[in-house]
């Protein structure tokens, strides 16, 4: 076969295994036999083998796994990935609807979607063909997993329009994937996955793309993360363009009317949970009408048009074996149920928090009861009760300890305080927990440093407070157990990396008490600099409004250790960064920009910049930046190939920048 026919053969190939892929695990409609699609794979791959320049990225051939990853790289979301508050109750509910309805009147519709049991992703295409896929991670930064998404099958790898769109939807192991995987992973000794979610999220994360295409994962997509260039004027009207576009979206969405019929929807899919073929823990509510969210906005975390219906949590009967003991990073001893295995929610869980030795007390928690346990919110096992009748006289009460399991040192209940606390500041848990915490997501982010290796090297003398991490040389990683030279190298670089983080995430990961992360982001914002901070007063401490009396003694007590003053100067020799690099509130606040008080809508592709940088520019100078034009808009931005923004903003008579104005505005 020559070139120019076997590259017709190729198209012709792609067009039909895309459309018996699409009918059989979208529409879940097959109309060709496996054997048929599989001999038509089997001539795809071996033309490409035989024409290496006609195999492309959207080619159907790609869904096997590509080549093994080093690393994921990080992705920051043009549009953040935002998490949505939670309802669990009808009240809550009820709530919503009022605040929404006083927001913007009482014709108000709502588009209700079950709540997958999966991870978060997004999906970026450009002229119709995938380009990238990302998981959420902190809502602003995620992880290129782009390979191990091209095995998912329900994602098209192009379009049936050659739209540039970013969606997201939720990826998930159906329930007979998970039975499988787990059947097959007992068989060669391996430990089962937890649940479904768990597995999922543990196959999309896996560098060898090829073992997350036989985990056999779907996607429902459930969103377009940027409406503005499709035309549509609802979220209902949203879902049926992905639709059209050829993604698999979760049919047994609703436009419901009102409240109560979103109310009656819960106790449906209360009762259909078990038997649907995949996990789900709750509803999604949101406001069909585009121009009632914009209306409504955003809070800092989540949109005030939506909110997360969370199903009342799953109760069990099971043993209590015996109480165990740990010792947070504060000091606090906390009793922890250890239990019969048992499974809740389709999780197996074995501990359980008892939280302190009050609870233990008031609910009269016996060693050898039966319990009933419930997992809060679906997520944190505890015990809800006691079983009395259930006792045979054998169980055992349990007392609290004088001392402190780890080091021994004697406990004390601090004034006000319900918890018994060791105060020893060399205590191995304490010191082991705040390292634990220091390489966290939220606080230094160091990739690859999790409990696991940070215990390792705690036990073996490696290192003893979080100056150490900075010292450690690569023959001592490779000590470590499962420890190769690649995983080595990439710890060493994101050590390495984590020096230049902004000064907040330094402030939250010292774990000063009382100061969690936006209390950390208020102090390096208003002093800038840890020597600064390092020498406030409390009285200057207490002019800053999010600061109380009880963390200003704590960060004054805190600074005043002569042990913190030499760990800070020890961070500091090893190039750790102390200066605040987000944007001032004297930039944002009360500036006379032009940006000042006005409401933005950028359109188009920015040349000099990407719109989320942009959108930080205006953000920092007092403007901001929405998604759709109105009435209200003060200024549209204008890059190459604006659309329909464009337009709109023309017949409103709305001001209009092109890039280059913006730029000079930016730079005065």
């Amino acid at each position: 076969m020559d070139k120019q026919t076997a590259e017709s053969r190729v198209k012709e190939l792609h067009d039909l295994l895309n459309q018996y892929n699409y009918e059989y695990h979208v529409l879940d409609n097959p109309s060709v036999p496996d054997s048929e699609y599989d001999r038509l794979m089997q001539e795809l791959i071996q033309l490409e083998e035989q024409f290496p320049e006609l195999k492309t990225p959207d080619s159907p051939s790609q869904r096997v796994g590509g080549a093994v990853l080093e690393s994921f790289q990080k992705v920051e979301h043009r549009i953040p990935m935002l998490s949505l508050a939670n309802a669990f109750n009808e009240q809550d509910l009820r709530d919503f609807d009022r605040r929404v309805r006083q927001a913007v009147g009482n014709d108000v519709k709502y588009t209700v979607e079950l709540k997958i049991d999966g991870l978060a992703v997004s999906l970026r295409y450009e002229n119709g063909v995938f380009v990238q896929g990302a998981t959420r991670g902190d809502g602003t930064v995620g992880e290129d997993i782009t390979e191990n998404l091209k095995t998912i099958r329900s994602i098209p790898l192009r379009l049936k329009k050659d739209l540039s769109i970013e969606v997201r939807g939720e990826a998930f192991m159906p329930k007979k994937s998970f039975e499988k995987l787990n059947e097959e992973r007992q068989k060669q000794n391996e430990e089962p996955f937890a649940n479904p979610r768990n597995a999922a999220a543990g196959s999309l994360r896996q560098l060898d793309p090829k073992i997350a295409a036989k985990r056999n994962l779907d996607i429902f997509v459930y969103s377009i993360a940027d409406l503005g260039e499709t035309g549509v004027t609802s979220h209902s009207e949203a879902l049926n363009l992905l639709d059209e576009l050829g993604f698999k979206t979760n049919r047994e969405r609703r436009t419901c009317q009102s409240i109560e019929e979103v109310i009656q929807m819960l106790d449906e899919f209360l009762a259909k949970r078990p038997e649907l073929p995949y996990d789900i823990d709750g509803l999604v509510i949101k406001v069909d009408s585009l121009e009632q969210q914009r209306q409504l906005g955003f809070t800092a975390k989540s949109p005030r048009w939506a909110i997360a219906y969370k199903f009342p949590a799953e109760e069990v009967v099971t043993k209590l074996i015996d109480i165990d003991l740990t010792v947070g990073r504060t000091g606090v001893i906390t009793p922890t149920a250890i239990l019969e295995p048992v499974r809740i929610a389709g999780t197996t869980v074995k501990r359980a928090s008892l939280h302190n030795e009050d609870l233990i007390r008031e609910k009269d928690i016996k060693i050898g009861d039966y319990v009933v346990v419930k997992k809060a919110g679906d997520i944190i096992p505890e015990v809800v009760n006691v079983l009395v009748d259930k006792r045979t006289g054998e169980e055992k009460d349990f007392h609290m300890p004088t001392k402190c399991p780890e080091c021994h040192s004697e406990l004390v209940r601090i004034e006000g305080e319900v918890a018994l606390r060791c105060i020893n500041p060399k205590c191995p848990a304490q010191i082991r927990e705040g390292l634990i915490h220091f390489v966290s997501r939220n606080a230094m982010n160091i990739d690859g440093l999790g409990e696991r290796v940070i215990t390792q090297l705690f036990n073996e003398k490696l290192i003893h407070d979080v100056a150490d991490l900075y010292q450690l040389k690569r023959d001592q990683l490779l000590q470590l157990e499962r420890m190769g030279e690649k995983s080595t190298d990439n710890l060493l670089k994101a050590i390495e990396e984590s020096k230049n983080n902004s000064l907040e995430r330094l402030l939250f990961g010292l774990g000063i008490r009382y100061v969690g992360e936006k209390a950390a982001k208020t102090l390096a914002e208003h002093f800038e600099t840890m020597d600064q901070l390092m020498q406030a007063t409390k009285e200057e401490l207490l002019a800053i409004h999010e600061i109380g009396e009880k963390m200003a003694d704590a960060i004054v007590t805190y600074f005043a250790k002569k042990e913190v003053k030499e760990l800070i100067e020890e961070l500091k020799s090893f190039g750790v960064n102390m200066i605040y690099k987000g944007p001032k509130r004297s930039e944002t606040e009360g500036s006379d920009s032009y940006f000042t008080g006005k409401t933005i809508v950028l359109t188009g592709k920015l040349e000099s910049m990407s719109r989320n940088e942009a959108k930080a520019e205006i953000e920092k100078r007092g403007g901001k930046v929405t998604g759709s034009v109105s009435n209200k808009t003060d200024l549209v931005i204008a890059g190459e190939a604006a659309g329909s923004k464009l337009k709109k903003a023309q017949e409103l008579n709305i001001e209009i920048w092109d890039e280059a104005r913006m730029l000079e505005e930016i730079k005065s």
